[in-house]
């Protein structure tokens, strides 16, 4: 398998660390890339020239981290990461889109943030920002379970981009059951492994 890869990239993450936690990590070669640019290659494979995209063994291009990481899910003989049915399954699948919204936010608003300074921009950048106050209230109200899934993980790269984009934001301060659930959790080996430098 062929991935278009960005070190930096939160949904790259997710799906890496996803790969490292059903042990195929080893089969997957990452292609740095860098989606802004729209590589030839990339946009062969992804019209969208987004980052992750998966190129699996018999050709098939797969975009956007939520597709990634249930084919990821489907190889090998792991334990599963999307639980198949019940509670286990629609709270996995909700801690995820959550988890993606932290993200699509953050980083809109890091690309937003190198801009010149606009009202309208402001504004828009003080709304996601309140979008990711409430997702981590609504996470301290209910933590993820100690459960390595979907939810978890994807919850896990999205606190952990806020700490390696917007570090002077300390969502930890109104959110210290999470804080201790991240701190636990993040010594999992494809969250450990994963951290953006």
């Amino acid at each position: 398998m062929k991935l278009y890869f960005s070190g930096t990239s939160p949904y790259v993450r997710k799906v890496m660390a996803c790969a490292i936690t059903r042990g195929l990590d080893g089969r997957i070669e990452k292609v740095p890339t860098n989606p802004h640019e729209s590589p030839a290659a990339l946009v062969a494979d992804n019209p969208l020239s987004k980052v992750p995209c998966l190129v699996t063994d018999d050709g098939l291009a797969l975009f956007d981290s939520p597709v990634i990481c249930e084919y990821l899910d489907s190889l090998g003989d792991a334990a599963p990461l999307f639980p198949a049915q019940g509670a286990a399954r629609w709270r996995a699948l909700k801690l995820q889109a959550v988890a993606d919204g932290i993200l699509d936010s953050a980083v809109g608003t890091r690309g937003e943030m190198a801009k010149p300074k606009e009202e309208a921009r402001d504004a828009w950048m003080a709304r996601q920002k309140d979008i990711i106050a409430r997702a981590v209230a609504q996470l301290e109200a209910d933590p993820p379970h100690k459960t390595v899934d979907i939810g978890s993980i994807a919850v896990a790269c999205a606190l952990g981009y806020l700490d390696f984009r917007f570090a002077s934001d300390d969502w930890r301060a109104e959110a210290p059951r999470l804080a201790a659930w991240f701190e636990a959790f993040a010594q999992n080996p494809g969250i450990a492994q994963t951290v953006p430098a």
